[in-house]
């Protein structure tokens, strides 16, 4: 695919048909500046230089700064401590700022090169020329040896440790993940990993993030983490309920209506709900916050999750950067209270999640923002690359199932890229 092999492009894609989040997509190429492993403080005020509205704009994004922050950003927003640990060549965050950015819209059948400056013209022209050139030769998928990093029965173990903590009371649920690796080969590029991931896995939240250094982020995510539009309505939609399409028509019926009933399920999406209703209402108008839909089932290609929708109207006077501090990381890939869920987490995994379970985003020029949670997640590292998939933890867990899950989670990305056993 033309441009993915450039440096630090971003490239979010919609794929699927799950509605609204599959209209759009964007590749982001050319940043003017990179910033990586700073704050979010530092990014808003460089964003806040370039400040503007686009009349009649087509696309919710006409550029902008767009990016990730990692899980780790927790520590430097929390009072929470940082598990060892990193990725060669991975940030714990990284946004570009791009005035230039190809947009498509699915529904109209449209693609634009936005082009934000009057003064970006003559790169876009160059951007456009290259479109005309011969495309690369399609290159073999990589197929990597997969291993566990953490057997089953040590992350069954971490699991009854976690039933430990919420039966003291410390916590309500508290999301574990288990990473799986393998050896990266020289001349295994990461454009090709990202493709061959993304061929098997339709998601509404496909991005591909380049770190440099040949290193990279690839996710085929199902979930919104925090929407934000120009008049500053807020959605976020978390996902907590998983189970395994069928093999049939009645076997994926089965599967679904089990979700459905599930008591252990819907609590742990309730929960989540209750939080990120907490995190929203720190920067919302008060009242506004309001939940349209609770546990509905959306399919996708490998699984069946319940999704909930939690919305309010941002405060006059916020930005959407005050809107991303105030709910990173994710409620749903930490646990209620955040805090605490987040302090046994780093104790239990003890090590560093990386990119895995924070955010891909973009942040517009006019203020707008869409983000997704960094699941269903491969990192390329220089030496290796880390695919990662977990579940959260209530009251009435088993930790059989609770690996079970992982791996219906996991075996999907893991077989779109080599093998595993």
């Amino acid at each position: 695919m033309c441009f993915l092999s450039d440096a630090f492009v971003t490239f979010f894609e919609s794929r699927g048909d799950i509605g609204p989040r599959s209209r759009y997509s964007y590749l982001c190429v050319d940043p003017f500046r990179v910033m990586r492993n700073v704050s979010l403080s530092t990014v808003e005020a460089a964003l806040s230089a370039w400040d503007f509205a686009w009349p009649d704009a087509p696309v919710p994004f006409i550029g902008g700064a767009a990016g990730f922050c990692g899980y780790e950003m927790a520590a430097a927003l929390e009072h929470v401590p940082r598990a060892p640990g990193s990725l060669d060549g991975v940030p714990d965050m990284q946004f570009g700022f791009y005035d230039l950015v190809f947009a498509w819209d699915h529904q109209a059948r449209r693609t634009w090169l936005l082009c934000a400056f009057a003064e970006s013209r003559e790169r876009a022209q160059r951007l456009l020329t290259r479109l005309d050139a011969r495309a690369r030769p399609a290159t073999p998928a990589p197929c990597f040896a997969w291993h566990r990093a953490v057997t089953r029965e040590a992350h069954m173990a971490r699991v009854a440790r976690t039933l430990d903590y919420i039966r003291a009371g410390d916590i309500y649920q508290a999301n574990m993940t288990a990473p799986f690796i393998a050896a990266r080969p020289a001349g295994v590029r990461a454009p090709d990993i990202f493709l061959a991931l993304r061929a098997g896995n339709e998601a509404p939240f496909t991005c591909y993030i380049d770190c440099g250094d040949a290193s990279a982020v690839a996710s085929v995510s199902p979930e919104r983490f925090i929407a934000l539009d120009e008049a500053g309505a807020i959605e976020t939609r978390p996902i907590k309920g998983t189970r395994p399409r069928g093999a049939t028509a009645a076997e994926d019926a089965v599967e679904a209506a089990s979700l459905c009933a599930s008591a252990k399920d819907r609590a742990e999406n309730l929960m989540i709900v209750d939080l990120l209703r907490n995190d929203i209402s720190r920067v919302a108008v008060p009242g506004s916050v309001r939940v349209p839909s609770l546990c509905a089932l959306e399919r996708f290609p490998s699984v069946h999750h319940l999704v909930s929708v939690v919305e309010g109207q941002l405060q006059p006077g916020r930005s959407a950067i005050e809107l991303l501090r105030a709910a990173l990381p994710p409620g749903s890939i930490t646990g209620a209270p955040k805090i605490r869920a987040m302090e046994i987490i780093a104790e239990l995994e003890g090590a560093a999640r990386g990119p895995y379970c924070g955010t891909a985003a973009w942040l517009g020029f006019n203020g707008a923002m869409d983000s997704s949670v960094l699941i269903r997640t491969v990192t390329v590292a220089r030496d290796r690359v880390v695919a990662q998939a977990g579940g959260g933890i209530v009251a009435d867990s088993d930790p059989a199932a609770e690996w079970d899950e992982v791996l219906v989670k996991v075996l999907p990305m893991l077989r779109a890229l080599g093998d595993f056993a």
